[in-house]
């Protein structure tokens, strides 16, 4: 494939910004920039998401799309799926059950999966390997914090794909939260600044930013993820709030657009299993195991894992 045309990149970021993953514009309110002396990635902060676990139909065909398109490498084989991951470092697990019934689409479970990649020119690099294989697009969005691209594997489970702006360029509001929105992304200059040598895969520091949920009830979220977790809401949007630890923009997105009122996950469904928050602040994941223990929310550990089913179904780890 020759470079792609202007034209076509810019007709398509404007056309499907609309469709993007948004978080509360709150453009009339006073923002404040947060100091940026502190650490800033996704991963450094008191508590991140390290991992997401799915169940597929066709486990050779999934996995072999991962590799290809997204970049990860081959790190173990289990008993019933393999993971995969970035340096060494663990991000996908996929297993398959003969039984799995197809997810449906308002079912909890995933919305996305994130992947964080390290600047702009990879994710450039990683855009011109995708637009040279002709994988199709569901969104593209510049959401002010960071520049973001949607796509779904082939059996449908939800991607992003973005890096964040420096944190210094993030507008934080008055109430502690963060400026974002839905605008047009420029995909032709992502594309055009990008080196155009042989691609090798995601680079070393890619990282799962955040994971994107599906669930039942939005209020429900609220007190799951910040009266429970201990996680800051950082941005509301109509039918999704979005959570985080150190003032990330968000590592927990949560919504009900297809999912409103929808009855639990079932265990033998297609897609998100479960997915791992990995505490590197001790204290903050005793106060979680704490709160989950008044609430009498069965905890089981191995390890130094604790594993959980959330209110709508979904596997839940909490790691130090």
């Amino acid at each position: 494939m020759t470079d792609l045309d202007r034209r076509d990149f810019l007709k398509f970021s404007g056309a499907i910004a609309a469709g993007g993953i948004a978080a509360n514009a709150r453009a009339e309110s006073t923002a404040m920039t947060e100091p940026t002396s502190a650490p800033t990635h996704a991963i450094e902060m008191p508590a991140y998401v390290d991992h997401s676990h799915l169940v597929v139909r066709d486990l050779p065909m999934i996995s072999a799309w991962y590799q290809d398109i997204m970049g990860l490498k081959p790190l173990e084989n289990t008993a019933s799926g393999e993971v995969l991951g970035v340096d060494g470092h663990p991000l996908l697990t996929l297993t398959t059950q003969g039984n799995a019934d197809l997810a449906p689409r308002n079912a909890p479970g995933l919305f996305h999966t994130a992947f964080l990649m390290p600047n702009r020119t990879e994710l450039g690099r990683w855009l011109t390997h995708i637009a040279h294989n002709n994988v199709p697009l569901q969104g593209a969005s510049d959401h002010l914090v960071s520049e973001a691209i949607y796509l779904g594997d082939p059996e449908g489970n939800g991607i992003e794909v973005y890096r964040d702006r420096p944190r210094a360029e993030w507008d934080y509001l008055q109430d502690g939260m963060v400026k974002m929105a839905t605008l047009p992304l420029d995909l032709q200059a992502i594309y055009d600044e990008a080196p155009k040598d042989t691609w090798d895969g995601m680079p070393d520091g890619t990282a799962i930013g955040h994971i994107h949920l599906q669930v039942s009830n939005i209020p429900e979220a609220n007190n799951f993820f910040r009266g429970v977790l201990g996680l800051d809401l950082m941005a509301t949007y109509p039918g999704a709030s979005f959570f985080a630890s150190g003032k990330y923009h968000h590592h927990i997105g949560a919504n009900i657009w297809n999912s409103r009122g929808a009855p639990k996950r079932e265990g033998n469904m297609t897609g998100l299993s479960d997915y791992t928050i990995r505490f590197n602040d001790p204290a903050k994941l005793q106060a979680a195991l704490a709160a989950l223990e008044k609430l009498e929310i069965n905890v089981s550990r191995s390890g130094d894992s604790h594993s959980l089913v959330d209110p709508w179904g979904i596997g839940l780890k909490l790691a130090a």
